[in-house]
């Protein structure tokens, strides 16, 4: 697709664009090194460099690894290698060990944006969703809003995303860009009359239809890496991870290589082994769940102003909203199947999306949730039930078949998820 054309020079030109590497990585920490084998090593690398950026720009990713792994291996404290390594990664589509190289750079050099955007889209691209907000999280005062909106999107916290997006729309620094990133946002969310406005602003009539053409392909990836690689123009390539001998610290666990997929359980009961694992109290954590594409989601729009620069307001308007699912007869059991814990009912929400595109078994079931604390932190948990133990454990046990990740337990508090619910309506929490 040439979704990446239509970004209009957005979060991609972060991704491989301007490296921070140039004649000061020479003077690194290695350049006063008194010693011969010092300023070899400075001078092989400075070699090394050159050539991966040459490599690079050729759009020759494996050249440009092979060069960058040089390169920090003789200079293995530079920030700037590092960098440089990752970009390389990117290009090579290796988004595993992009995740390593971008977490090495901002170790060495923690107020630096662009490794920590690039941190989080590589961790998005290798399906850690959750590692990827955690980290726009942690270094939101760093990464400009306007990617960091857009990030979170991809991200699967859309509500987020356009949130951040929308206040800076808003405000003086709005850009072309910015609209551009949050009609994005809104397409990724499946709110097609608001991505349809926002991107009407800054283009003719005649090209909108196919920018949302465009837009309805990307938000539909068949794989966690299909987003990130359209926006860099490169394939997803097998990756085990970085070399060992290049670890910035062999003992961490790198943040951009998912965990093991699984919804995340207190306690469970050993059962017979024709069924599935069943949570003896209800799940107090969470762990990443890795989830297929998003699926349109018909619901209301409410009405939001733009104010292009130099031109006049644009209003998007509401429309009526309709039924989001085909939903069966609700069941009448007690026996439920979680899929996973999310921070917030919105990013849930986006997980039901990619969850009910990708797994059949899920098809005409309406979705339940719970907010609940753990650890002093507020979750949202994702379910679906009312199933006797025999049907739940079906479930759950075609759901891992095809991929997913659940556990069985009984009801602790689920009720219909908090999007489903009608305006006005108040639900008691246990």
């Amino acid at each position: 697709m040439n979704t990446r054309a239509l970004l209009l020079g957005g979060i991609s030109a972060l991704l491989l664009g301007g490296t921070m590497v140039g004649c000061a990585a020479n003077g690194g920490s290695l350049a006063s090194a008194g010693d011969r084998s010092g300023v070899a090593a400075a001078k092989g690398a400075a070699t090394n460099a050159g050539k991966a950026q040459t490599a690079l720009a050729r759009r020759d990713g494996g050249a440009a690894i092979g060069y960058a792994e040089g390169a920090v291996a003789l200079m293995p404290q530079s920030a700037e290698y590092r960098m440089l390594l990752g970009q390389s990664y990117l290009q090579g589509g290796r988004f595993a060990s992009a995740s390593q190289a971008f977490a090495d750079t901002l170790a060495l050099s923690p107020t630096s944006g662009k490794a920590a955007l690039n941190l989080a889209l590589s961790q998005v691209a290798t399906g850690d969703w959750q590692a990827a907000r955690q980290t726009l999280a942690t270094q939101a005062a760093i990464i400009p809003a306007l990617d960091r909106g857009l990030a979170l999107s991809l991200a699967g916290d859309t509500a987020g995303g356009i949130a951040l997006l929308t206040e800076v729309a808003r405000s003086p620094e709005t850009s072309v860009k910015v609209r551009q990133n949050l009609a994005l946002s809104f397409a990724l969310a499946a709110r097609w009359q608001e991505a349809r406005v926002v991107a009407a602003a800054d283009m003719a009539p005649g090209d909108v239809d196919a920018r949302l053409e465009q837009w309805a392909l990307f938000a539909q990836p068949a794989a966690a890496s299909d987003q990130v690689a359209s926006l860099l123009g490169v394939r997803a390539a097998a990756d085990s991870g970085q070399p060992v001998a290049l670890a910035l610290n062999p003992a961490r666990v790198a943040p951009g290589v998912p965990a093991q997929a699984m919804a995340s359980a207190d306690p469970v009961e050993a059962v017979d082994a024709g069924r599935v694992e069943v949570a003896s109290v209800p799940a107090a954590g969470f762990s990443k769940v890795t989830f297929g594409p998003r699926q349109e989601v018909v619901q209301a729009l409410p009405a939001m102003m733009l104010r292009p620069a130099g031109g006049a307001i644009k209003l998007a308007a509401a429309s009526a909203p309709a039924a989001a699912y085909p939903v069966k007869p609700q069941a009448t059991g007690s026996w439920y199947v979680q899929l996973g814990a999310f921070e917030s009912a919105g990013v849930a929400k986006d997980a039901w999306g990619r969850a009910s595109r990708r797994f059949a078994v899920l098809a005409g079931h309406a979705p339940n949730g719970m907010a609940f604390k753990a650890k002093g932190e507020d979750f949202y948990r994702l379910s679906v039930g009312g199933f006797s133990r025999s049907a739940a454990d079906s479930m759950c046990r075609q759901y891992r078949a095809k991929g997913g990740a659940c556990f069985v337990r009984q009801g602790a508090g689920d009720m219909m998820a908090q999007w489903l619910r009608k305006p006005g309506v108040q639900v008691a929490s246990r």
